[in-house]
């Protein structure tokens, strides 16, 4: 297949080592006329945006005006890392951060993600990768730190399916069959979904050696995978040999062993202890959100379901390979990336075949599962094969296969709208048929791969569905789906789902065990103090290549006698000094937290620029926040009966359920509506939801043309 590439573009570099965590440069492809060159960082640049995601939405605020389009040919695809990505002495540092113009939201969207491509990247010579255009036929762009070289081929015959496409292009790339030569190829592709769904994800392939073949990690939300392959890329692929335990040239290497080898021994000694992460991942988190009312559930109407034990951590403790080490990155002792492996498919293309399944994780768990009414955990392990293969985002398929479940149940949707698909809660066969018409284009698969904002429109125009019941029942925000947790109960993970800047993403804010089970942040001042602190410091992994686990799900063995233990304040010293250890800078946890800001209401500013920043784009669904149907509340007719009465000193009794329901509602949007302007105070931001300028001066984001957008909006 390699001798059927057409060399279109190649591109040679001078080879220089990373310094103190940067290289100072960046590399620019453009698709439409195959420019490649490097663009400077400057010193500025580092010390506005930092890196990771700073520099991904700085490149793409300068490549984007008001006007562009996700499938505009100035629309970016922005991968970077970070000026600690890529260390080996801390457990998960080895993460990318991907930034694009978002298919279903319109806005920047950003995905966190494992695999080596990202220290690969940058151990080559570049601290983000920028591309832009369009090519006329498929391609695959190849940097090879090796040579000192990019190259641009046309590629015709490789597979677009990644479970198959990443191991060939391993095959093609690496010197030889030998695994470390293997190892040293990384690769990113999309799927068949990513071409005919705006879900689309794209799939960071890695060479595991033990299990000798090819591992995905996938930067999931918003549509990825979508821009990729409208684009005509079919991979992107790094090659880096001389990996090292010092690529990031630290000024403090000492300092860097020292502070990994603490959290090292942290992890060993207390995961066993607590998550069990090594050996079940994030499979925990299921049981425990059934047990607390919280695990979505048909459509997120309900937060429990029956036969949860065979979706949980106990079933996928047992399908899990436990014989090899697991892990997306070297030196990571979470190694919370665990495979089920030689599964069999029981549907679609490849249906008889065993197959590797990277997962799955509790987001996917809980959205193809129970938000579906599906407990089975072999049929999750084959919807997320599929997703992953087919550049599928299985967050997003979850919560959309709901939706139309949901719309079934309640008339909108019958055999002859979906060319004879019954989607009955639980009907696990025609959610993987919908899939796979996804993936071939087809059928009503066409229709519900664009995502729920767009079947909203398209019931209420078609079928003369009623628009307001839709909106009321389709959880997306901004475009983007709900990712898993039950937040009609916890108004302050209301907040941190609706407020985040990208769409309802948990990685921006995940307060709901804090707020519900815990009530550690009971009064509106507190919510807004957390709606603030969280959001910040979780953007800091995406600044620097970092994986969010090793923070708070392993922690100190004394950190609940801490002042606030949901900080875990010993782990954020331990990113400080290792920041510091490899910049050879003194950061305080004033400036730490100011490196974080600037960056975050950038993001906030370029998605205005986009058409999606101010209040009335932050209000998001209203199952998100209240129950609104009759159903739903008799379902927690008690729960919501002394609501009426503790909290709003309403007496229920003889009012019909209708009634109730009415008055629920109209309360809690007051309460949403306070929580709004607390937080929007806290952040320094309008009553709007814009930055202030005063606000933007005093974090460092004092940047002319920045200034001059905010001062238009205030």
């Amino acid at each position: 297949m390699k001798k059927k590439h057409k060399l279109l573009a190649s591109w040679s570099y001078e080879k220089k080592p990373v310094e103190k965590g940067y290289n100072n440069r960046t590399l620019y492809v453009n698709l439409s006329d195959n420019e490649i060159k490097e663009k400077p960082v400057s010193e500025e640049m580092k010390e506005k945006f930092t890196g990771g995601k700073g520099f991904d939405l700085k490149l793409l605020w300068d490549a984007v005006d008001e006007n562009t389009g996700w499938d505009d040919p100035e629309n970016e695809i922005n991968i970077a890392a970070g000026p600690i990505g890529g260390i080996t002495q801390y457990p998960g540092t080895g993460k990318a951060i991907v930034t694009t113009v978002s298919p279903t939201t319109g806005i920047p969207i950003d995905s966190n993600v494992g695999g080596y491509f990202g220290p690969y990247l940058k151990f080559s010579g570049f601290d983000a990768l920028e591309v832009q255009g369009k090519a006329e036929k498929d391609v695959i762009v190849c940097i090879d730190g090796d040579e000192g070289k990019v190259e641009i081929f046309e590629a015709p015959e490789e597979e677009i399916n990644s479970h198959i496409l990443a191991e060939q292009l391993i095959e093609e790339f690496a010197d030889s069959d030998d695994p470390y030569d293997k190892k040293a190829v990384a690769t990113v592709s999309a799927g068949k979904g990513s071409e005919n769904a705006w879900i689309g994800c794209l799939n960071f392939g890695l060479y595991d050696i033990p299990r000798r073949g090819v591992r995905l990690k996938q930067a999931g939300r918003g549509g990825t995978g979508t821009v990729f392959r409208d684009k005509k890329i079919k991979a992107l692929v790094c090659k880096y040999s001389d990996l090292s335990g010092m690529d990031n040239n630290p000024a403090d290497p000492e300092k860097v062993r020292k502070v990994g080898q603490k959290m090292q021994k942290e992890v060993i000694e207390q995961d066993p202890k607590q998550k069990r992460m090594r050996r079940v991942g994030t499979t925990h988190i299921v049981p425990i959100m059934n047990e607390y009312d919280l695990l979505p559930t048909r459509n997120f109407k309900y937060g429990q379901i029956e036969g949860v034990e065979n979706c949980g951590e106990e079933a996928y403790e047992k399908m899990f390979d436990q014989e090899h080490p697991d892990g997306c990155w070297f030196g990571c002792t979470i190694a919370c990336a665990h495979t089920i492996e030689e599964f069999e498919l029981k549907t679609g293309p490849y249906k008889g075949e065993k197959v590797r399944v990277d997962g799955p994780e509790y987001e996917t768990i809980a959205g193809v599962g129970p938000n579906c009414g599906i407990t089975d955990g072999e049929i999750i392990a084959e919807m997320n094969f599929y997703c992953d293969t087919y550049g599928l985002d299985t967050i997003s398929f979850g919560t959309l296969t709901a939706f139309v479940m949901d719309c079934w149940e309640n008339g909108i949707l019958d055999e002859e709208k979906t060319g004879g698909l019954k989607f009955e809660w639980g009907n696990w066969k025609a959610s993987l048929e919908m899939m796979h018409q996804m993936a071939k284009g087809e059928g009503f698969g066409t229709i519900a791969g664009k995502g729920i904002l767009y079947m909203k429109e398209y019931f209420a125009e078609n079928y003369g569905a009623d628009r307001e019941f839709l909106d009321n029942i389709g959880m997306e925000c901004k475009g983007l789906e709900y990712s898993q947790y039950m937040s009609k109960e916890s108004i302050a993970q209301q907040g941190g789902y609706n407020f985040a800047i990208k769409g309802p993403q948990h990685d921006e804010a995940w307060l709901i065990f804090m707020d519900q089970v815990q009530n550690r942040i009971p009064t509106y001042e507190d919510k807004a103090e957390a709606l603030y602190y969280f959001p910040l410091w979780r953007t800091w992994f995406s600044l620097h290549g970092l994986c969010k686990l090793p923070w708070n799900d392993v922690e100190p063995a004394d950190n609940d006698e801490t002042d606030d233990p949901a900080k875990v304040e010993e782990h954020v010293e331990n990113y400080r000094e290792i920041f510091n250890a490899i910049t050879g800078k003194n950061i305080d946890k004033k400036e730490q937290m100011l490196q974080i800001e600037r960056v975050y209401n950038f993001q906030r500013l370029l998605s205005l620029k986009l058409g999606k920043g101010q209040r009335k784009d932050d209000y998001g669904c209203p199952r998100s926040i209240t129950p609104v149907t009759v159903e739903e509340y008799k379902s927690r007719e008690e729960r919501y009966d002394k609501q009426l009465k503790e909290e709003y000193d309403i007496d229920p009794s003889g009012m019909s359920v209708e009634e109730k329901l009415e008055v629920t509602i109209e309360k809690r949007m007051e309460k949403y509506n306070r929580l709004m302007d607390e937080t929007y105070a806290r952040k320094g931001w309008t009553n709007d939801g814009v930055p202030k300028v005063e606000t933007l001066k005093k974090i460092g984001l004092d940047i002319p043309e920045i200034i001059e957008f905010a001062k238009k909006h205030q």
